[in-house]
Protein backbone atom coordinates (compact mmCIF):
# COMPACT_ATOMS: atom_id res chain seq x y z
CA UNK A 1 0.00 0.00 0.00
CA UNK A 2 2.71 2.66 0.67
CA UNK A 3 4.42 1.54 -2.62
CA UNK A 4 1.70 2.37 -4.36
CA UNK A 5 1.04 5.64 -2.48
CA UNK A 6 4.77 6.54 -2.90
CA UNK A 7 4.21 5.98 -6.68
CA UNK A 8 1.02 7.90 -7.16
CA UNK A 9 2.84 10.90 -5.58
CA UNK A 10 5.52 10.66 -7.81
CA UNK A 11 3.56 10.25 -11.03
CA UNK A 12 1.16 14.03 -9.64
CA UNK A 13 4.75 15.43 -8.95
CA UNK A 14 6.31 14.12 -12.69
CA UNK A 15 2.76 15.60 -14.19
CA UNK A 16 3.35 19.11 -12.24
CA UNK A 17 6.85 19.14 -14.06
CA UNK A 18 5.66 18.43 -17.26
CA UNK A 19 2.65 21.07 -17.34
CA UNK A 20 4.99 23.67 -15.87
CA UNK A 21 8.09 22.79 -18.47
CA UNK A 22 5.29 23.21 -21.57
CA UNK A 23 3.95 26.29 -20.11
CA UNK A 24 7.57 27.77 -20.04
CA UNK A 25 9.24 27.61 -23.32
CA UNK A 26 13.10 27.46 -23.74
CA UNK A 27 13.58 31.39 -24.85
CA UNK A 28 16.66 32.75 -24.00
CA UNK A 29 17.24 35.72 -21.25
CA UNK A 30 17.40 38.44 -22.35
CA UNK A 31 20.98 39.54 -20.33
CA UNK A 32 20.32 43.48 -19.73
CA UNK A 33 22.33 45.58 -17.30
CA UNK A 34 19.73 46.27 -14.49
CA UNK A 35 19.79 49.51 -13.39
CA UNK A 36 19.70 49.69 -9.27
CA UNK A 37 19.12 53.31 -9.03
CA UNK A 38 16.39 55.49 -7.12
CA UNK A 39 15.67 56.86 -10.66
CA UNK A 40 15.19 53.75 -11.91
CA UNK A 41 13.21 52.79 -8.97
CA UNK A 42 10.67 55.08 -8.52
CA UNK A 43 10.08 55.20 -12.85
CA UNK A 44 9.40 51.52 -12.44
CA UNK A 45 7.14 52.30 -9.07
CA UNK A 46 5.25 54.60 -11.53
CA UNK A 47 4.44 51.67 -14.28
CA UNK A 48 3.71 49.05 -11.51
CA UNK A 49 1.08 51.15 -9.44
CA UNK A 50 -0.53 52.54 -13.19
CA UNK A 51 -0.38 49.39 -15.32
CA UNK A 52 0.93 45.92 -13.31
CA UNK A 53 -1.42 46.83 -10.24
CA UNK A 54 -4.95 46.50 -12.66
CA UNK A 55 -4.33 42.82 -11.84
CA UNK A 56 -1.37 42.12 -9.35
CA UNK A 57 -0.83 42.40 -5.84
CA UNK A 58 2.40 43.66 -4.15
CA UNK A 59 1.60 42.40 -0.45
CA UNK A 60 5.10 42.85 1.07
CA UNK A 61 5.20 46.46 -0.20
CA UNK A 62 3.51 49.42 1.44
CA UNK A 63 3.04 52.80 -0.03
CA UNK A 64 5.15 54.09 2.93
CA UNK A 65 8.18 52.40 1.31
CA UNK A 66 8.13 54.69 -1.46
CA UNK A 67 10.23 57.10 0.46
CA UNK A 68 12.86 54.48 0.85
CA UNK A 69 13.55 54.91 -3.10
CA UNK A 70 13.46 58.89 -3.23
CA UNK A 71 10.12 59.46 -3.37
CA UNK A 72 9.09 62.68 -0.71
CA UNK A 73 5.68 63.21 0.66
CA UNK A 74 3.78 64.82 -1.51
CA UNK A 75 5.15 62.42 -4.07
CA UNK A 76 3.68 59.57 -2.09
CA UNK A 77 0.41 60.79 -1.53
CA UNK A 78 -0.54 61.44 -5.22
CA UNK A 79 0.77 57.90 -6.30
CA UNK A 80 -1.25 56.41 -3.07
CA UNK A 81 -4.01 58.86 -3.99
CA UNK A 82 -7.32 57.48 -0.96
CA UNK A 83 -4.92 54.99 0.23
CA UNK A 84 -3.13 54.86 3.45
CA UNK A 85 0.37 55.00 3.92
CA UNK A 86 0.40 50.91 5.83
CA UNK A 87 -1.95 50.09 3.27
CA UNK A 88 -0.45 47.82 0.68
CA UNK A 89 0.13 47.54 -3.50
CA UNK A 90 -3.40 46.19 -3.90
CA UNK A 91 -4.61 45.14 -7.37
CA UNK A 92 -7.84 47.42 -8.94
CA UNK A 93 -9.21 44.63 -9.70
CA UNK A 94 -10.58 41.76 -7.14
CA UNK A 95 -9.50 38.37 -6.65
CA UNK A 96 -13.27 37.38 -7.83
CA UNK A 97 -12.98 39.42 -10.96
CA UNK A 98 -9.49 38.35 -11.94
CA UNK A 99 -10.99 34.64 -11.62
CA UNK A 100 -13.71 34.79 -13.98
CA UNK A 101 -11.73 37.15 -16.29
CA UNK A 102 -8.55 34.87 -16.40
CA UNK A 103 -9.11 31.79 -14.81
CA UNK A 104 -6.78 32.10 -12.46
CA UNK A 105 -6.05 34.87 -9.51
CA UNK A 106 -2.74 36.91 -10.95
CA UNK A 107 0.14 36.01 -8.63
CA UNK A 108 1.42 38.61 -6.40
CA UNK A 109 4.51 40.22 -7.27
CA UNK A 110 6.67 41.23 -4.42
CA UNK A 111 8.84 38.40 -4.73
CA UNK A 112 8.75 37.63 -8.31
CA UNK A 113 12.08 38.54 -8.75
CA UNK A 114 13.61 36.04 -6.44
CA UNK A 115 10.82 33.12 -7.28
CA UNK A 116 11.98 33.25 -11.17
CA UNK A 117 15.52 32.27 -12.57
CA UNK A 118 16.77 35.00 -13.89
CA UNK A 119 15.15 37.54 -11.66
CA UNK A 120 15.00 40.70 -13.39
CA UNK A 121 15.91 39.06 -16.30
CA UNK A 122 13.39 36.99 -16.68
CA UNK A 123 10.97 39.96 -15.93
CA UNK A 124 12.16 42.01 -19.00
CA UNK A 125 12.25 39.16 -21.14
CA UNK A 126 8.62 37.96 -20.04
CA UNK A 127 7.15 41.48 -20.91
CA UNK A 128 9.16 42.18 -24.03
CA UNK A 129 8.36 38.58 -25.79
CA UNK A 130 4.86 39.26 -26.75
CA UNK A 131 4.16 38.68 -30.45
CA UNK A 132 1.46 38.39 -32.99
CA UNK A 133 0.99 35.16 -34.34
CA UNK A 134 -0.15 34.63 -38.04
CA UNK A 135 -4.01 34.06 -36.82
CA UNK A 136 -3.56 37.46 -35.49
CA UNK A 137 -3.54 36.13 -31.50
CA UNK A 138 -1.39 37.76 -28.99
CA UNK A 139 1.49 35.15 -27.42
CA UNK A 140 4.48 35.32 -25.45
CA UNK A 141 7.86 33.61 -26.79
CA UNK A 142 8.96 33.18 -23.21
CA UNK A 143 5.64 31.76 -21.42
CA UNK A 144 3.25 30.22 -23.96
CA UNK A 145 -0.42 30.76 -23.64
CA UNK A 146 0.31 33.18 -20.70
CA UNK A 147 -3.22 34.97 -19.83
CA UNK A 148 -1.42 37.92 -19.28
CA UNK A 149 -2.24 40.42 -21.84
CA UNK A 150 0.46 42.66 -23.16
CA UNK A 151 0.49 45.45 -21.06
CA UNK A 152 2.70 47.10 -23.00
CA UNK A 153 1.56 46.66 -26.47
CA UNK A 154 5.20 45.99 -27.54
CA UNK A 155 3.24 42.90 -30.27
CA UNK A 156 1.65 45.55 -32.05
CA UNK A 157 3.80 49.10 -32.12
CA UNK A 158 5.53 50.20 -35.31
CA UNK A 159 7.56 53.04 -34.35
CA UNK A 160 10.82 52.43 -33.27
CA UNK A 161 10.69 55.63 -30.75
CA UNK A 162 7.64 54.57 -29.03
CA UNK A 163 8.76 51.31 -28.84
CA UNK A 164 12.51 51.86 -26.99
CA UNK A 165 9.99 54.02 -24.62
CA UNK A 166 8.02 50.79 -24.10
CA UNK A 167 11.68 48.85 -23.50
CA UNK A 168 12.68 51.21 -21.37
CA UNK A 169 9.49 50.87 -19.23
CA UNK A 170 10.02 46.96 -19.11
CA UNK A 171 13.27 47.80 -17.94
CA UNK A 172 12.03 50.35 -15.41
CA UNK A 173 9.75 47.58 -14.00
CA UNK A 174 12.45 44.76 -13.83
CA UNK A 175 14.89 47.05 -11.73
CA UNK A 176 11.64 47.97 -9.07
CA UNK A 177 10.26 44.86 -8.53
CA UNK A 178 14.26 43.75 -8.11
CA UNK A 179 13.93 46.06 -4.88
CA UNK A 180 10.68 45.07 -4.26
CA UNK A 181 12.06 41.18 -3.81
CA UNK A 182 14.53 42.96 -0.97
CA UNK A 183 14.03 46.09 -0.19
CA UNK A 184 16.37 46.19 2.74
CA UNK A 185 19.34 45.12 0.23
CA UNK A 186 21.00 48.03 -0.31
CA UNK A 187 21.19 48.69 3.45
CA UNK A 188 22.38 45.64 3.87
CA UNK A 189 25.41 45.71 1.54
CA UNK A 190 25.99 48.84 2.54
CA UNK A 191 26.24 47.67 6.59
CA UNK A 192 28.13 44.75 5.45
CA UNK A 193 31.11 46.76 4.32
CA UNK A 194 31.06 48.83 7.04
CA UNK A 195 31.27 45.58 8.99
CA UNK A 196 34.15 44.11 7.20
CA UNK A 197 36.14 47.46 7.55
CA UNK A 198 35.84 47.65 10.98
CA UNK A 199 36.73 43.97 11.75
CA UNK A 200 39.55 44.68 9.53
CA UNK A 201 40.59 47.92 11.63
CA UNK A 202 39.98 46.06 14.56
CA UNK A 203 42.36 43.58 13.35
CA UNK A 204 44.99 45.58 12.63
CA UNK A 205 44.84 47.40 16.31
CA UNK A 206 44.99 43.95 18.12
CA UNK A 207 47.84 43.09 15.69
CA UNK A 208 49.53 46.22 16.75
CA UNK A 209 49.23 45.78 20.13
CA UNK A 210 50.28 41.94 20.26
CA UNK A 211 53.15 42.97 19.32
CA UNK A 212 53.94 46.01 21.51
CA UNK A 213 53.12 43.58 24.84
CA UNK A 214 55.12 40.95 23.43
CA UNK A 215 58.21 43.53 23.11
CA UNK A 216 57.86 44.03 26.63
CA UNK A 217 57.70 40.82 27.45
CA UNK A 218 61.12 40.36 25.74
Amino acid sequence: MIRVTVVLLLLIVASIHNVVSASESSVPLSDIDVETSPQAYQRGAKVVIDVCMLCHNLKYIKYRNLADIGFNEQQVDALRGDKKLDDIFKATMSDEVADKVFGMIPPDLSVMAKARKGGANYIYTLLTSYHEQADGKIDNRLFPGIKMPDTLDLSVEIDDKRKQLQEQKARDVSSFLLWASDPHADTRHTMGAFVIGYFILLTIMLWLWKRRVWADLK
